[in-house]
């Protein structure tokens, strides 16, 4: 026995960051939910340690919630970097005279800015988006024709001083904001990569759960074009109502859903009301900002164009919140394998010495084998491990006690049923259900 827990220990020492240990966690969860939370994401993400309030519409990422939110962003950057985006990190302080040629350094047409002053009197503002900023530093790098198209993305922290802020990390006054913005000669190489970009937003929204419930819906452009695009969750939890075409796969906003626009798009009248989140965005600049900044091109020919524009918005926060609103029950969150923090849930039952060996074996088996895996190793109650398992929502779980012998009682989250299984098994499991759900 001493020499079965030498090896346990030596093993365990090897068990990298991909793995925990849920003693080891600082958090703790929460039999209640918080009194001051009316939406559920924010309910079950604090009572699960996800997250902690700040104040309103702020939030700090927690050890386990912040696993979730870097697999969100890095499912974001691939799929922008697949489509040719460069990532950069431009700077939260604004001048006001970078705004100011658009006239949205004005309250009365921007009325959500944080506003503050440098120790000289300075005006500067928190950033509630980038595009004139962006288009002020692409002026150092867009001269030609031959610099064209470019596309640069970023994920930064925005500010906006919202008068509600009460749906959780759906809506919040601080926010990260994955912006991408298009540089193109003229409007058809920008309709082009529009269409691309179209594309890899339905990838993200596949990849990290949302797929089958995320339209692509017909918004008001504007100022800038017929059309924008958002893409809308349906979920009770949405402020948004859309009109979804389920035939043809897409839906239009309250906001533009008249009998013209259904002509335009030629879709007859199979529609169905329903609440959404938007959880995405693309618009059309044209060259307002390019003009408005003197962001221009010299032509093959010779003679000076404006940079044609594009605008590409994505928080990973809000699909975060979105994620748990349309994923849990009564117990707690129900995470999709591709962003869950751990894959498997290992929990140790009961107070046998045998039985903890074997689930610190079977802890650093997993992770050895490229599984992410959480182990309930506390000296807890059964019944406590049980109940924050499914309150924290891993995709798996697989218990060891002195009742299961050398098998492990195996239970997918979303299932009421259990069944034993061995260790490879398991693995096997596992694996295969990994690549299905995180290709």
């Amino acid at each position: 026995m001493r020499n079965n827990s030498l090896n346990v220990a030596f093993l365990s020492r090897f068990v990298s960051l991909t793995s925990m240990l849920q003693s080891k966690l600082f958090t703790k969860t929460s039999r209640q939910a918080p009194a001051d939370e009316v939406s559920v994401n924010a309910k079950l993400l604090t009572q699960a340690g996800f997250i902690h309030k700040e104040l309103s519409g702020v939030y700090s990422y927690l050890p386990l919630g912040l696993r979730v939110f870097r697999k969100i962003e890095n499912i974001i950057r691939e799929e922008m970097d697949a489509i040719g985006g460069q990532e950069i990190t431009m700077t939260a302080l604004q001048e006001k005279e970078t705004w100011e040629p658009t006239n949205q350094w004005d309250d009365k047409q921007v009325d959500v800015w944080f506003k503050t002053k440098l120790k000289n009197d300075t005006q500067l503002g928190l950033a509630v988006t980038h595009e004139a900023p962006i288009t002020k530093l692409m002026k150092s790098f867009i001269q030609s024709y031959r610099d064209l198209p470019k596309f640069v993305y970023q994920f930064q922290t925005k500010f906006r001083n919202e008068a509600r802020a009460k749906s959780g990390i759906m809506r919040c006054r601080e926010f990260e904001m994955k912006d991408l913005y298009s540089f193109c000669k003229n409007e058809q190489e920008h309709n082009e990569f529009y269409e691309r970009s179209k594309v890899a937003y339905k990838n993200i929204f596949d990849r990290v759960g949302l797929g089958k419930l995320t339209y692509l819906t017909f918004a008001s452009g504007g100022m800038f074009s017929k059309f924008s695009h958002e893409f809308q969750t349906v979920t009770e939890a949405g402020e948004d109502t859309i009109y979804v075409n389920k035939k043809h796969n897409i839906a239009i906003n309250k906001e533009v859903f008249t009998e013209d626009v259904k002509k335009d798009l030629g879709l007859g009248d199979d529609y169905e009301e329903a609440k959404a989140v938007e959880v995405g965005n693309i618009f059309t600049l044209g060259t307002r900002f390019s003009e408005a900044l003197g962001l221009a091109y010299q032509t093959e020919s010779g003679d000076t164009k404006q940079v044609f524009m594009g605008s590409y918005g994505i928080g990973p926060g809000r699909v975060m919140g979105t994620v748990v609103e349309v994923y849990h029950d009564a117990s707690g969150i129900l995470w999709p394998m591709s962003i869950a923090p751990f894959q498997v849930h290992v929990l140790a039952l009961g107070t046998d010495k045998a039985v903890a060996d074997a689930a610190h074996k079977l802890y650093a088996n997993l992770e050895r084998a490229g599984i992410e895996v959480l182990f309930d190793d506390r000296d807890e109650m059964s019944g406590v491990k049980l109940k924050d398992a499914d309150l924290l929502g891993l995709p798996y779980r697989a218990v060891l006690s002195s009742k299961t012998s050398s098998q492990i009682e195996l239970k997918l989250r979303n299932e009421k049923e259990t069944r034993l299984v061995s260790e490879s098994e398991l693995l096997n499991t596992v694996s295969v259900q990994k690549k299905l759900d995180t290709a």
